[in-house]
């Protein structure tokens, strides 16, 4: 399928779900408490704009959380791709943390602001160590997968003709790997991302996710779903320029 016919279906697609929305709240066959109008919510924003919420404005909401997101996204890649490939090429290491990551990676986040306010208090660690967790363990997992996942065939042909164990690893398993590693990136943000409203329960008084929680808690469900659509949007942004990022330096992917 061609990129522009396939930009045009999303786009298509996207505009009926609005007209929907629209003629949906429009005819008051959804209560407006519980999905408000594109009006009320373009309302909202013309006031939080000019106002903000709770006297910190709402592009400080944006940058506030894309700041403890992206921090918390960096040092997960940084540390969870060298070890995920790690533990993919040493089966003794893989042996020894599998269990911890693979206990880790299922708990709910959620299960673990306790004990992220006991151990780091209710500042900005503990909402970057939520943050980090949920995307640490599933960049680990992946990038394990992408090693397994190379033909161990073209790893013997390289060792046959004498290629060092770096040299391995720079011409066979990282060209091989990338791909996946970028998959696994694409997908982990995914969850930190989602991991964002739990952080942000931790004491904070700023951030997409406190908005959108203390404002549910007034029933101001116009703010809610412009907090929704915020954070659906900036991690749909992310994604795409990952995708572009995956294009740029993987270009053999998919072509063989």
């Amino acid at each position: 399928m061609r990129l522009s016919y396939h930009i045009a279906i999303s786009v298509v697609s996207v505009a009926i779900f609005f007209i929907v929305w629209q003629v949906a709240t429009m005819r008051q066959w959804v209560d407006p408490l519980l999905l408000p109008s594109l009006q009320d919510i373009g309302l909202t924003t013309e006031e939080l704009l000019a106002d903000g919420y709770r006297q910190v404005p709402l592009w400080e909401h944006v940058a506030v959380s894309l700041a403890r997101a992206l921090s918390a996204f960096s040092v997960a890649i940084l540390i969870g791709i060298p070890l995920g490939l790690l533990m993919g090429l040493s089966e003794g290491l893989a042996a020894v943390l599998n269990p911890f990551v693979q206990f880790l990676r299922p708990l709910p986040k959620i299960a673990l602001i306790p004990l992220a306010v006991v151990w780091l208090g209710i500042g900005e660690a503990s909402k970057f160590f939520l943050i980090f967790i949920a995307t640490f363990l599933s960049v680990v997992v992946g990038a394990s997968a992408a090693v397994d996942r190379i033909g161990r065939s073209r790893i013997r042909v390289a060792q046959t003709l004498g290629a060092s164990r770096k040299q391995i690893f720079l011409r066979v398993v990282l060209p091989d790997a990338l791909p996946e590693l970028f998959t696994t990136v694409r997908l982990s943000i995914g969850i930190g991302w989602t991991s964002l409203i739990a952080a942000e329960m931790v004491a904070a008084s700023s951030g997409l996710g406190w908005m959108v929680v203390n404002a549910s808690s007034y029933l101001r469900t116009d703010i809610v779903m412009l907090g929704i659509l915020l954070l659906g949007g900036i991690g749909y942004l992310l994604d795409l320029l990952l995708l572009g990022l995956q294009r740029f330096f993987v270009p053999w992917a998919g072509k063989e």
